[in-house]
């Protein structure tokens, strides 16, 4: 057999486990991840109807499986058994502990599919790997609350909850949550505040009681890396001239601060922000590596950091 052919049938049996692990499936999607034409796909669908397959749908629409099928078990590579062992290390550390118990059942449900010796590979291999953490997990104070939060996502219902603010003030909000994402150790949800009429962010482990409502959403949201990168409020545009040695210890806090662009130039890097913590986040942050950078823009934001920096030597003369 040839490497078309093997290529052929690798893809193919792909397209399958793609088939039975989603509601339907576009060509257009299977060709992108494949890397190869959509008439390609096309074939490989005609493939797997040739060899019994009942697939329900058409080019140009989506295909999906025929409701009751059932295939036998997946069989997984050696490859795909060791990534499992990587991401299960992962996930002990960083996952949220309310996704926690879910996670360790479906992984009990992967290993129990795994041919005898991969069993005896996972035995083997998985206290050779570890991931260190160095930042204590958050506690929140109810059950189950991301569960929650993606259900409300999913069947497109409102929530309800007490919030504790930064300042510790606790206020009742009713939201439309588009998505939950992980930051700066802590999870927070992505989501239109029915008060504020406007998107904010909330920290999960500030949650004091959470409902899910029968209130449908108002709108329809798109996906949850729209609303993050727009963000909302008040924006000032910064641009800082860096040197380059210390640009390795700002790799993942740029971003966080507003990063837009990024330039090379003779005399440093030169960064472009929009961020709306202009008064009191952006100067606090710059304060870290402020003899490496010069302010270019805007004026105020000195203005602000000499504040910062007196007040600071007034506590500690």
């Amino acid at each position: 057999m040839n490497d078309h052919y093997l290529k052929k049938l690798d893809r193919v049996t792909a397209i399958l486990t793609q088939l039975q692990s989603k509601p339907i499936v576009r060509a257009q999607d299977l060709a992108q991840k494949f890397e190869v034409s959509v008439r390609t796909i096309y074939r490989d669908v005609k493939t797997l109807e040739n060899a019994g397959i009942p697939i329900v749908g058409e080019a140009g629409s989506g295909y999906s499986l025929m409701d009751g099928y059932k295939l036998p078990p997946v069989m997984f590579t050696k490859e795909e058994v060791l990534s499992f062992i990587t991401a299960e290390k992962l996930m002990q550390k960083f996952l949220h502990q309310s996704l926690g118990n879910h996670y360790q059942t479906a992984m009990e449900k992967v290993r129990s599919v795994l041919k005898y010796s991969d069993k005896n590979l996972i035995e083997n291999i998985e206290k050779q790997i570890d991931v260190y953490n160095y930042h204590p997990k958050t506690e929140d104070n109810i059950k189950n609350v991301i569960p929650i939060i993606l259900e409300s996502i999913a069947e497109k219902k409102q929530l309800t909850m007490e919030y504790k603010t930064m300042d510790s003030k606790i206020s009742t909000r009713t939201i439309e949550a588009v998505g939950v994402f992980f930051e700066f150790n802590y999870w927070y949800i992505m989501a239109f505040c029915t008060l504020r009429n406007d998107f904010r962010q909330f920290r999960v482990d500030r949650i004091l009681q959470i409902f899910k409502t029968q209130n449908p959403f108002l709108q329809e949201y798109g996906q949850i890396n729209d609303y993050r990168k727009s963000g909302n409020g008040n924006k000032t545009t910064v641009k800082l001239l860096v040197e380059k040695k210390i640009m390795n210890h700002l790799v993942n806090s740029k971003k966080y601060y507003g990063l837009i662009d990024e330039v090379d130039t003779e005399n440093g890097v030169e960064l472009t922000f929009e961020t709306e913590w202009i008064n009191d986040g952006f100067p606090r942050w710059l304060i870290t590596f402020a003899d490496y950078a010069t302010i270019l823009e805007p004026e105020i934001l000195q203005t602000k950091l000499n504040d910062l920096l007196i007040k600071i030597s007034g506590k500690h003369k």
